[in-house]
């Protein structure tokens, strides 16, 4: 079909309803959403934080939103796989562009992202997060539990994120373990899937290792995260190093020995019964990308989000 629009992100009228621009041009917010800073009445926002100072390997997250954005325009104006419905046909969704950061002043970071997160969070709206490192899921984490307490995390990753850790640090690999002292989660609902690394600690944690990952069905990993979670208010967190390095080269810190992107998506489409009341994708780094794979895994793990949001939508309206 044709293109009837050009430019969505700043020419739509309503945050609802689908866009019609080519998939190669036009501006390039997430999915085509309306740029905005009004979220009034919004039920989802997406927010970038384009920051990668904590990294322990390769920097360049901070592109990442960016690179997230671009590849979303391949999500053209047809029903979205596998959810077969135009997600935004009553899901009302707006891209409210990024975080502003001082980047010669990194201390001023968390703060800096907690205060805006709990803007956002205040209007009612599920934050979906494009990072930057694993860092920022930290002051995100802070931000939905001053309104839900205590959360599951689900945890697609490579790495626990469990290491020592003083309270202060910037560092992408220990704001788990800092989470679960400071009862920001309960890591007796919490579990982490795809991990390929040790840390000295785990938390109490879950832990879906790679092999054990390589060996399930998509069913039995969403199995083991709703028993897990058990009904309680969870967050999800998605490091695109969980991935194997086949399917996501363009990451700061890869581990052989992944699953597939099939694989996860599908355990992603299949947690229809979590309750996720905040999400995020991060480390994507697209200098280290070939062709965006990367960035389109990224972009379509983030989709998925806004597919079960929709559905969830859908049900609670009858």
């Amino acid at each position: 079909m044709p293109a009837s629009s050009i430019d969505h992100a700043f020419t739509a009228r309503t945050n609802t309803g689908r866009s019609s621009d080519p998939t190669y041009a036009g501006a390039l917010s997430f999915m085509r959403r309306k740029y905005s800073k009004n979220v009034a009445g919004a039920d989802a926002v997406v927010w970038g934080i384009p920051f990668d100072a904590a990294v322990t390997n390769r920097p360049g997250a901070r592109f990442g939103p960016q690179a997230i954005r671009r590849a979303s325009a391949i999500f053209d104006c047809d029903p979205q796989y596998p959810f077969n419905r135009d997600l935004f046909e009553d899901l009302s969704v707006v891209d409210y562009g990024d975080c502003l950061l001082d980047s010669g002043n990194h201390q001023k970071t968390p703060g800096t992202i907690e205060r805006e997160a709990a803007k956002i969070l205040k209007s009612g709206a599920f934050l979906l997060t494009l990072g930057g490192d694993h860092y920022v899921t930290w002051p995100v984490l802070k931000a939905h539990a001053a309104i839900h307490g205590p959360m599951a995390l689900v945890q697609f990753d490579a790495h626990q994120d469990t290491w020592p850790d003083d309270g202060k640090r910037i560092d992408h690999g220990s704001f788990v373990g800092r989470a679960v002292r400071d009862g920001i989660i309960d890591p007796d609902r919490s579990i982490q899937i795809g991990i390929r690394t040790h840390a000295p600690e785990d938390f109490g944690i879950k832990i879906l290792y790679g092999h054990e990952v390589e060996e399930m069905r998509a069913a039995d990993i969403a199995y083991a995260i709703a028993e897990r979670t058990g009904g309680k208010k969870t967050y999800v967190t998605f490091d695109i190093d969980c991935l194997d390095p086949a399917y996501a080269p363009g990451t700061g810190t890869p581990v052989a020995g992944g699953p597939s992107s099939a694989k996860i998506l599908s355990v992603l489409r299949q947690m229809t019964q979590i309750d996720i009341v905040g999400a995020d994708i991060v480390e994507v780094a697209p200098a280290y990308d070939h062709a965006d794979i990367t960035a389109i895994a990224g972009s379509t793990v983030a989709m998925h989000y806004l597919g079960l949001l929709a559905e969830r939508k859908a049900r609670d309206n009858g």
